[in-house]
């Protein structure tokens, strides 16, 4: 249960603290960087862990998908990865406040060198919501936290996927969000490295609306069968969640 001292926690310029709305757990944001979207919260019900199971979350930023994981699974040891070492500070003051640190282990480290930190193969599960974005012509400042979370300025899909082969044990099983434009690259790239897609949900705004999510489970080294499940909608009018949304967030 999360820690009740949480009016004591100092707050630096630009943080908040958002409640969860899930086992009294909270998180710290900072909103001059990259705040999470409902693509993590989505993630976090699609991804399933059983009783024990270690899983490691590429691409953490604030912890919000090791937090809610926590709350909704019974994984054992979770472990986040995040590049940006400010905004991994982020998550390990949130695990702390949370009172999830047996639970939750926050790196600052690259995924590229994911196998210098952790056991190869050590992972039941690994989940990613990695950078959507492939051109990042344009962009002002390439170095900012919401450029590098929006953007594959330092790392690309290609790496979320060899990082995710290599920490799997054989069966182990990849969750991911990302964006139904780049469906043909996240197939060739997921099977390119042995993950085979076995389950993928798109994600609709409204029910007449394309879709602008999609949800996908791999597996290593598993056997080709992919199943379509049937959409998620997320609004039923302007401002109105479906009652599949309510429950994810737990509202």
């Amino acid at each position: 249960m999360a820690d009740p001292n949480w009016t004591t926690i100092e707050l630096n310029e630009g943080e908040r603290i958002d409640d969860l709305e899930r086992c009294g757990f909270r998180i710290i944001q900072d909103t001059r960087k990259f705040c999470f979207g409902m693509d993590a919260v989505l993630l976090s019900g699609y991804a399933f862990a059983k009783q024990g199971e270690k899983v490691l979350d590429l691409c953490c930023g604030n912890g919000i998908i090791p937090i809610l994981l926590a709350a909704k699974t019974k994984a054992g040891l979770i472990v986040g990865m995040e590049i940006q070492k400010e905004v991994a500070d982020l998550a390990k003051r949130s695990v702390a406040a949370n009172g999830l640190s047996d639970r939750i282990n926050i790196l600052a480290a690259d995924i590229k060198e994911a196998s210098d930190y952790l056991q190869e193969g050590a992972f039941d599960v690994v989940t990613c919501n990695p950078p959507y974005m492939i051109d990042s012509h344009g962009i002002k400042n390439p170095d900012s936290p919401r450029a590098i979370a929006r953007h594959e300025i330092m790392c690309c899909f290609d790496d979320v996927a060899a990082a995710a082969a290599k920490m799997l044990r054989p069966g182990g099983r990849f969750y991911l969000v990302h964006r139904p434009f780049r469906l043909t690259d996240i197939f060739e790239t997921l099977t390119k490295h042995n993950l085979e897609p076995k389950r993928m949900k798109l994600v609709h705004p409204y029910v007449d609306r394309e879709p602008n999510m999609v949800l996908i489970e791999a597996g290593l080294g598993k056997r080709r069968r992919l199943t379509v499940e049937r959409p998620l909608i997320v609004y039923e009018s302007p401002n109105c969640y479906t009652k599949e949304i309510y429950d994810i967030y737990g509202y």
